[in-house]
C-alpha cells in the first residue's frame, strides 16, 4: 500500500511539473510572438465567444496549428487570424466559407457558425495564424488565462515547482538513510559477534581455572592423606620401651 501509494504522488508529481513548464513555456513564446503561444507549432487558443457555438464555445480551449502554405486551406476550415473589431487588432477563430484568387493575391471570407452574417473583413495570408486541428477541450479556456497571469503562474506553477524540488529532495534523503542503515546494523551486529566471543572465551578462561584450581586442591587433599596414613604407620616408640 505505502509503494502505491509513494508511486501515486511521483506521478502526479511529475504531472504537475511537466504542465508547469508547459505553461511557462506557453507563456514565454506568447511573450516573443506578440501574444500568440506556441509550441513545437501547436497554439492553444482561448474561445472569446460563441460564435461558432456549437462546434465550440466561449472559455473552450481550442487547438490550433501554424500552417506552411495558405494556399492549402480550403472552404469550410477553421481559421484563427487577427482582424479589427471595434477598432481593435484581436484574434478571431472562423470558418472559411470562400477562398477568393485575384491575380494570384488569395484571401478568405469567414463567417461564424452561429452567426447570420459573413465577416466585414476578408482575410489575407499576412493575417492568418493558424488552422484549428479540431481538438477542444470545454470550458479549459478560463483556465488557461488563469495561467497566464502573475496570480496563477505563482500559483500553479512556483509553487508546485517548489513543492516538487522539495518532496524529490525528501525523497534523496530517505535514500541517503536507506543505504547508511544497513551499515550501520552490520556494524552493531559485527560488534555483538565480538562481544560474544570475548565473553566466551573469558567464560572458558574462568572455566579452566576453576577446574585447575579444583585439581589443585585435590591433589593438596590426597598428599595430605597420604602423609597422616605414612605418620599412623610408624611405630610407638614409647611403647616398645
Amino acid at each position: 500500500m505505502k509503494k502505491a501509494l509513494k508511486i501515486a504522488v511521483s506521478v502526479i508529481s511529475w504531472i504537475i511539473l511537466i504542465l508547469a513548464l508547459i505553461v511557462t513555456i506557453l507563456t514565454f513564446t506568447a511573450d516573443r510572438s506578440s501574444g500568440v503561444p506556441s509550441l513545437f507549432g501547436f497554439i492553444p487558443m482561448t474561445v472569446e465567444s460563441d460564435s461558432m457555438a456549437p462546434t465550440f464555445s466561449q472559455n473552450d480551449l481550442i487547438m490550433v496549428r501554424e500552417i506552411d502554405d495558405v494556399n492549402a486551406l480550403q472552404k469550410d476550415d477553421v481559421i484563427t487570424f487577427w482582424t479589427i473589431i471595434d477598432g481593435k487588432k484581436v484574434k478571431n477563430t472562423h470558418r472559411i466559407i470562400e477562398v477568393k484568387n485575384v491575380y494570384g493575391n488569395v484571401s478568405f471570407v469567414t463567417k461564424g457558425d452561429n452567426v447570420d452574417v459573413r465577416d466585414s473583413l476578408e482575410v489575407y495570408p499576412v493575417d492568418i495564424i493558424g488552422k484549428w486541428t479540431g481538438f477542444r477541450l470545454g470550458g479549459f479556456g478560463s483556465v488557461m488565462n488563469f495561467l497566464r497571469t502573475q496570480m496563477g503562474f505563482c500559483i500553479c506553477v512556483i509553487i508546485p515547482l517548489v513543492l516538487f524540488f522539495l518532496f524529490e529532495l525528501y525523497k534523496l534523503i530517505v535514500v541517503i538513510v536507506e543505504i547508511k542503515r544497513p551499515a550501520a546494523k552490520e556494524i552493531d551486529e559485527e560488534e555483538i559477534k565480538k562481544r560474544a566471543i570475548e565473553e566466551y572465551i573469558a567464560e572458558q578462561k574462568k572455566l579452566a581455572e576453576a577446574n585447575a584450581n579444583s585439581a589443585d586442591g585435590k591433589s593438596d587433599k590426597t598428599a595430605e592423606n597420604a602423609a597422616d596414613s605414612e605418620e599412623a604407620g610408624k611405630p610407638d616408640d614409647k611403647k616398645d620401651d
